[in-house]
């Protein structure tokens, strides 16, 4: 890998990370598109490195709040009631289907799910699964003619059944094209909670998940053709990109809706299953020395 492909691949790690169209899908697809190597599951995860460390600093508050207080209801038990000390315990629920399920499908996670006609189809179906979330979430927003508003969850209404289904949600995202803050944020606005609520968690919920793949992940990076040098290079420019991202994302969500992301995502998956079928590119592009 050259110094620029890892810019170009880590500016594509910044920028899609926090956004609900898939960071692992893009990665994936501009090397394809670029006719370079796939950057590889390795490359992925070490660079989500980066952008994670952008959400350690951009929630640093929050995340001291709830480790502090967590770390103290273990030994205090009148401690344990307190939101944040729940918080902690919510994050470490919701990790386990993605660290089990991440062990259980490493395989297939870096082989079969990197193919580029299951990245368009996870593409246009989790776009509409996204779609339909949004619209739910604005009915109840704004209500109707015959129907009042509805006041949707917060965080502090978060128990261990929905820790443990947004944590589902996330592993889903173990296939390129999912998006793990698309799933997330789609599971939870269709249990309910505000688009606020639904990314805070979201993006608290990475922290273990995405920190452990990418230390997993060390031990293969330098190979084939991806070096140390560039992979690092990369996972600066992503951490970079990637705090800018995500203080507008969460101003974003706050009034506006995720149609936009939708549609791209639905004519990206179309756009892609035109191209495999017409033989512009292949399934497998750049796999074979990847």
């Amino acid at each position: 890998m050259s110094w620029f492909e890892s810019f170009v691949l880590g500016l594509v790690q910044g920028l899609t990370e926090f956004l609900p169209i898939s960071s692992s899908a893009h990665l994936r697809l501009t090397a394809a598109f670029a006719g370079w190597h796939d950057p590889g599951a390795a490359f992925t995860a070490i660079t989500q490195i980066g952008t994670e460390a952008a959400v350690l600093i951009y929630f640093r508050k929050d995340i001291v709040r709830i480790v502090s207080t967590w770390l103290r209801s273990l030994t205090d038990r009148s401690m344990r009631g307190d939101h944040d000390a729940q918080m902690g315990w919510l994050v470490i629920v919701g990790s386990i289907p993605i660290g089990v399920l991440g062990v259980t499908f490493k395989d297939q996670i870096e082989g079969p799910f990197r193919d580029l006609r299951l990245i368009a189809t996870t593409l246009i179906v989790m776009g509409i699964v996204l779609g339909i979330a949004d619209r739910l979430a604005a009915r109840d927003e704004v209500g109707g003619k015959h129907r009042a508003a509805k006041e949707r969850k917060t965080l502090r209404e978060l128990g261990v059944k929905d820790g443990l289904i947004f944590g589902f949600c996330q592993a889903m995202a173990l296939i390129p094209g999912v998006s793990r803050s698309g799933a997330t944020i789609s599971g939870g606005l269709l249990m309910g909670y505000t688009r606020e609520a639904a990314a805070r968690y979201s993006f608290l919920l990475a922290i273990p998940a995405v920190l452990a793949s990418g230390v997993f992940e060390l031990k293969d990076a330098g190979e084939g053709h991806v070096s140390w040098g560039p992979t690092i290079f990369a996972t600066v420019i992503a951490f970079g990109v990637g705090y800018a991202v995500i203080a507008w994302f969460m101003k974003f969500i706050t009034t506006k809706s995720f149609m936009p992301f939708v549609i791209y995502r639905v004519l990206l998956g179309v756009l892609l299953f035109v191209l495999v079928a017409a033989g512009v590119l292949s399934p497998h592009a750049g796999e074979s020395a990847g």
